[in-house]
């Protein structure tokens, strides 16, 4: 009999709730626990679901009926917590950013390797069928050499945003828009094409200095270790709502644009002896009310977890790859002109 994975969850926001939603439609999976310092949380919690009012309550309490703990705290408690239910004897999954340096992400690693129980770094954008296609077409050689790649991620993020918690927008606790809202894009350039070998940025803070410590627009010229050039752009300053959100591949043998908001589409192809079916997937962003996030995959990190701990099956994205991602945005930050 395939045994039940026991869940817990600590941060009961946006991004905590959809966790839950995916492990209570699981049959493999069962929600034992959720834990928050929010005491108007506890009323939100679907029945039968254990509430906890700390992290140290949970685990001093219920470790015992439990095998992993989702992360879903804001970004500068990541290490915190994960080192918690690390050395309590669980498997972590850890929402983006895994943390806001590497040296966080180096101490996290050290103690899975330590216990050992196993980080899940969360990273869903993986899991869209277009970045799927174009994964494969590199990775087979379908491509050719990689020439360019560019990024475009035009978000909004108003002011009832950063009213909804305190610590967005805060640098210590934030980190900035690479950690917060772009972290995924920036997966999906390492995950399709590696590192970064040499960056030029310049970043500014234009409609948000009333809220934010933290920049909303920015732009980055940047050398893969690949030899690919790279340009990167973002902002969270789009008129009401996000506009785009788009990876362009030009490439010894074909050029492909991965587009929509969330990269939900395959936009244009044209690729040496291929034709990728038509992918246009509508209404599957995360949906926050005021705002949308990435695509809501969060289904299929719940299934890896699954997966790889009933089945053996490997893990979408390591913690090693999560500091990768983190290192990356580190380098980004530190070449700001």
């Amino acid at each position: 009999m395939t045994p039940t994975i026991r869940f817990a969850i600590v941060g009961y926001g946006n991004i905590g709730s959809r966790h839950a939603q995916h492990i209570m439609q699981h049959r493999e999976a069962r929600l034992v626990a959720i834990a928050d310092n929010n005491p108007h949380v506890e009323a939100k919690i679907p029945a039968g679901v254990i509430y906890a009012p700390s992290m140290e309550s949970l685990l001093s309490e219920h470790a015992s009926d439990l095998d992993v703990v989702c992360v879903c705290t804001p970004n500068y408690l990541h290490e915190v917590h994960t080192i918690q239910t690390l050395q309590a004897g669980l498997h972590a999954v850890v929402e983006k950013p895994m943390a806001i340096s590497t040296a966080s992400c180096n101490r996290m690693i050290d103690a899975s390797k330590a216990t050992p129980k196993l980080i899940f770094a969360v990273k869903q954008n993986r899991y869209n069928p277009p970045v799927q296609q174009a994964k494969q077409l590199i990775d087979s050689g379908a491509l050719g050499k990689v020439y360019f790649i560019q990024v475009n991620c035009f978000w909004n993020r108003g002011d009832n945003y950063y009213k909804q918690s305190n610590w967005r927008g805060k640098k210590a606790e934030d980190g900035g828009c690479l950690f917060t809202q772009f972290s995924h894009f920036i997966d999906i350039l390492y995950y399709l094409n590696g590192g970064i070998a040499s960056s030029v940025g310049k970043i500014n803070n234009y409609a948000h200095l009333h809220n934010t410590e933290l920049e909303d627009t920015g732009t980055f010229t940047m050398t893969a270790q690949n030899g690919a050039l790279v340009n990167f752009n973002f902002t969270t300053c789009t008129y009401q709502k996000n506009m785009e959100g788009s990876i362009t591949i030009i490439a010894e043998k074909g050029t492909l644009k991965i587009g929509g908001q969330y990269l939900n589409t395959i936009e244009y192809q044209h690729i040496e002896g291929k034709v990728l079916p038509d992918i246009n997937i509508n209404a599957k962003a995360n949906d926050y009310g005021i705002y949308q996030g990435s695509m809501s995959n969060h289904d299929k990190v719940i299934q890896n977890v699954i997966d790889v701990l009933n089945h053996n099956m490997p893990i979408m994205t390591t913690a090693e790859e999560g500091r990768d991602v983190v290192q990356m945005i580190e380098l980004m930050y530190g070449t700001v002109q």
